[in-house]
């Protein structure tokens, strides 16, 4: 099903190989005046060209052996001439997230930023980090971006009805809109509280037939997902999962294939709930099998919270059209996440929601609003102009949205900028640096990351192989995702507890995340029993006990068993520097001693132990 269409004109595009991106072209198509002077028509050539970027090197026994940063760094750009033309990212890294240094290494982190570090610094200098030199000054103060606020309505409503928006509000949904390039006359944006909120509003708000089905795409736990499945079982649907192949975890197509197909009253499909690359593992999963759900009956859901902004895939959206699309906004890069999500429903879509009599109202739904400072001043102007004394009247969000609607009018009734003056810098930034080059730079610095952690090899081990680290998922892929799950073991072939590589990371100024792998099949089952005496699963499923083993008996409870691992994600913002200090930081587990090194270095500087 991922096999490239032969050669020859068509009249419609194909998506049967995963939608490549315009720069990984063949040979014909090369323009002769381009200013990229190597190109890759294929994952062979990028795995070819990757081979070279740690030239004459292919394997390192000893983490004082890796070559230099600047070795490195120059054998990458001869490898990928093509990056060069990326240097106006870290320009924006430079002066805009500045607190993106050797003391904060990002690799936990996905989602649009919807506003720059140096925006957010100027509401909060007494926040700013120190090294920041580009910080602007105190006297530089602005008013913050918007607050939000819940509304009391079910989503059904707010598609047909909507509600008068703030104009703070219309203008974010309208930037927001161009940058995600969804038409407003397709689709309505809908504010949401977060992620999680945004799956269980569509599962609670989805019109399931009788016997409807729920159909999700994840290799990997997913709280969100969780939610959604909790809601839609609530709803008597039956939920039903793709399944991966170990060790690369690709999709097991003929399964997936025969539960979109199923011969059953397209009528009663149910919701087909799909992301275009794990964000985990970074897998990715073609196209093709979102156009075949909506062939074959099924209402479709894109998950895109783990895009990039400005991503290639995002592209095939315009041509395909899912009947609901979510994604996130935070406002900082690098900092606790905070902002809200969005939901994209489909106007001809309106009829799978459940009209206002059978939907009630759920949480989750939310409203842009002027700043918490400003709408606590209007509520009180509110309660002082239409409240007798020592009577507080509950003011709706409506009220609140109307006046300030008033007030943006005539801004220096608290000395507020005009609503006309907010910039999404983080959105702006993504636009100016386009698509195409920001896609370049994810392929290149992810490829290069995962064959350097492969050239990490035990000493003593040539007959046995053993190698430092291990990754789940595709290896060098010009199609893959910018994340990387893995776990790594020592010279003993154990695994190291993915939390303990988590600990050590955050002492070393890394922040890397963890995940459970799930939905996993073998090809044989000695090879199963043996993965899982060497990952050491852990099962939660009650009566099961610490080790799965060979306790696993049913398929519910194979489900719930998985493979802790840890991932890394790349970001927009992510640059040689951060994968090369990721990878030395890796290294050192070459030193069979330096978890055991690492504790009583710690014990020595704080005087107290730490359990790692």
């Amino acid at each position: 099903m991922n096999t490239p269409c032969a050669g020859g004109e068509t009249s419609k595009p194909c998506y049967n190989g995963c939608f490549r991106s315009p720069f990984f072209v063949s040979d014909s198509n090369k323009s002769q005046n381009s200013s990229v002077s190597v190109v890759f028509g294929s994952s062979h050539d990028l795995e070819e060209a990757t081979s070279y970027t740690l030239h004459p090197y292919t394997q390192f026994t000893n983490h004082e052996a890796i070559p230099s940063l600047q070795e490195s760094y120059a054998n990458f750009t001869k490898a990928y001439p093509p990056f060069g033309n990326t240097s106006e990212v870290d320009r924006i890294r430079a002066q805009e997230y500045p607190h993106l240094n050797l003391s904060n290494i990002c690799f936990d982190y996905t989602g649009h930023g919807l506003f720059s570090y140096v925006q957010q610094q100027r509401f909060c200098p007494s926040t700013s980090v120190a090294s920041s030199s580009s910080c602007p000054p105190p006297s530089a103060l602005e008013p913050p971006f918007f607050d939000i606020s819940h509304k009391p309505v079910n989503l059904h409503s707010q598609i047909l009805h909507g509600g008068q928006e703030s104009e703070i509000e219309s203008r974010i949904r309208e930037r927001i809109m161009a940058f995600m390039n969804i038409s407003e006359a397709d689709y309505t944006l809908v504010f949401i509280a977060n992620e999680v909120s945004a799956f269980k509003l569509v599962a609670e708000s989805f019109q399931f037939q009788s016997n409807g089905e729920l159909l999700t795409v994840y290799d990997h736990r997913s709280e969100a997902l969780d939610a959604m499945m909790e809601a839609c079982k609530a709803q008597g649907a039956h939920i039903l999962s793709a399944e991966f192949c170990w060790p690369r975890l690709g999709i097991k197509y003929k399964k997936l294939k025969k539960m979109i197909m199923s011969k059953r009253d397209k009528r009663k499909r149910g919701l087909f709930v799909f992301p275009l690359h794990s964000r985990v593992t970074g897998a990715p999963y073609s196209y093709v099998w979102m156009s075949l759900a909506q062939e074959n009956g099924w209402h479709v859901l894109v998950d895109a919270c783990a895009f990039a902004p400005k991503e290639m895939d995002t592209l095939g959206l315009t041509m395909f059209k899912p009947d609901f699309l979510i994604c996130s906004f935070h406002k900082v890069y690098g900092e606790n996440p905070s902002g809200f999500g969005c939901l994209f429903v489909k106007k001809s879509s309106v009829s799978a929601i459940k009209d206002s009599a059978n939907n009630p109202t759920s949480l989750g739904i939310i409203s842009l609003l002027p700043a918490f400072r400003q709408t606590q001043d209007l509520q009180e102007e509110l309660q002082s102009e239409t409240s007798p004394p020592h009577e507080i009247e509950v003011v709706s969000v409506s009220e609140i949205v109307e006046l300030q609607t008033s007030l943006e009018s005539t801004p220096s009734r608290r000395g507020l900028s005009s609503v006309n003056e907010i910039e999404c810098k983080g959105l702006e930034h993504a636009d100016s640096v386009g698509l195409i080059q920001i896609s370049c730079r994810a392929k290149y610095l992810i490829n290069w990351l995962v064959n350097a952690m492969m050239s990490l090899q035990h000493p003593h081990h040539p007959q046995t192989g053993i190698s430092l680290i291990r990754i789940y998922g595709p290896n060098i892929n010009a199609h893959r995702g910018p994340a990387v799950a893995f776990n790594v073991f020592d010279w003993k072939g154990e695994k190291v507890d993915p939390l303990i590589v988590q600990k050590l990371a955050d002492r070393n100024n890394i922040s890397l995340s963890s995940a459970v792998l799930q939905k996993i099949r073998f090809f044989d089952k000695n090879e199963e029993e043996r993965e899982m005496g060497i990952e050491s699963r852990v099962c939660e499923v009650k009566g099961l006990g610490g080790q799965c083993g060979n306790y696993i008996k049913t398929e519910r409870e194979r489900n719930e068993c998985g493979i802790s691992v840890v991932t890394a994600a790349l970001g927009f913002l992510t640059n040689f520097e951060d994968v090369y200090r990721l990878w030395a930081f890796l290294s050192r587990f070459l030193d069979a001693d330096f978890v055991e090194k690492e504790r009583w270095r710690y014990m020595a500087l704080n005087q107290t132990t730490i359990d790692i």
